[in-house]
């Protein structure tokens, strides 16, 4: 069977591809019915999902629809989100020493108030409106190179500089997350109109050194935080109000220049002793440099 991602051609039987791991299934054709792929005939109308050999010299039978992924099936191993060209070039770049310090920056995001929004919203009408909100998220991140690290229900974690290198991560990440807040008005107007609810999404960004750990051949990458870098971004996320980009000192200070920043002051955040200065991102700055 070939899989739907990668078009890899698996032998019968197996639940999932061997190249990419995305689930293999069967589409009925009578019912729409999702099926494992040894089924050959449908287990809910008992339609047959496999078509006969065709006779000597009559046309061949197409194969049946394939069930395109569920958000769920998509989303389980990075080799399904992400986009075959980048899919290259993650597999075929160098990649580092298992153990190696990589700096790297840290993108955080998910929805403000999206317990809320659950307990009022039926959660096909939430499952509807996050995947719309993930589909701009990759989108935005794999524009510039970024890669997927972690779905975390109603957000993500990504990577800028690992595993493709880019001296320029951190602006690429805050460029990333532009996009991201610009692309999701749409998603916002239609959520306000038709529920009544303002979707609103916070990001926070950090850079800093990590351990490199294995990168596999499904594209699924082991980081191992140093230096806190991890999980100061995941705190900036907690400082960003909703709609807000919020970025470390240091994740500033090397974009300076090239965007205009709002100084938040000082917080207190969890696990760190001493209080972290942080920056909102309001634009880009327009305009040519040498480089």
């Amino acid at each position: 069977m070939a899989c739907p991602q990668c078009q890899h051609e698996n032998p019968p039987g197996q639940k999932f591809c061997g190249e990419c791991g995305v689930r293999l299934v069967l589409l009925c054709p009578a019912c729409n019915t999702s099926n494992p792929p040894a089924n050959r005939f449908c287990g809910e109308c008992g339609a047959r999902l496999t078509a006969a050999a065709p006779a000597a010299g009559a046309a061949a039978v197409a194969p049946p629809a394939r069930h395109p992924m569920t958000p769920a099936e998509r989303f389980a191993s990075p080799g399904g989100y992400t986009p075959p060209h980048l899919a290259n070039k993650v597999l075929s770049s160098p990649l580092a020493v298992e153990g190696e310090r990589k700096q790297v920056t840290v993108m955080f995001t998910d929805v403000s108030g999206f317990t809320a929004m659950s307990e009022r919203l039926d959660p096909e009408e939430v499952h509807t409106i996050m995947d719309r909100a993930f589909e701009i998220i990759l989108g935005a991140v794999h524009g510039f190179e970024g890669t997927i690290n972690q779905f975390l229900g109603d957000g993500v974690m990504a990577l800028f500089g690992a595993p493709i290198a880019h001296e320029d991560h951190p602006e690429r990440a805050l460029r990333a997350a532009l996009v991201v807040q610009d692309k999701l008005e749409p998603l916002r107007a239609d959520v306000r109109r038709t529920h009544g609810l303002d979707f609103r999404m916070r990001i926070g960004i950090n850079t800093g050194p990590v351990v490199v750990g294995a990168i596999g051949r499904d594209l699924r990458m082991d980081y191992t935080a140093l230096g806190d870098t991890v999980n100061l971004a995941s705190r900036l996320l907690n400082v960003a109000q909703p709609g807000q980009i919020v970025a470390s000192r240091h994740t500033r200070e090397l974009c300076e220049g090239f965007f205009e920043f709002e100084d938040l002051g000082e917080f207190r955040v969890k696990g760190k002793t001493d209080a972290v200065h942080a920056f909102a991102v309001r634009h880009a700055i327009g305009g040519r440099t040498r480089i």
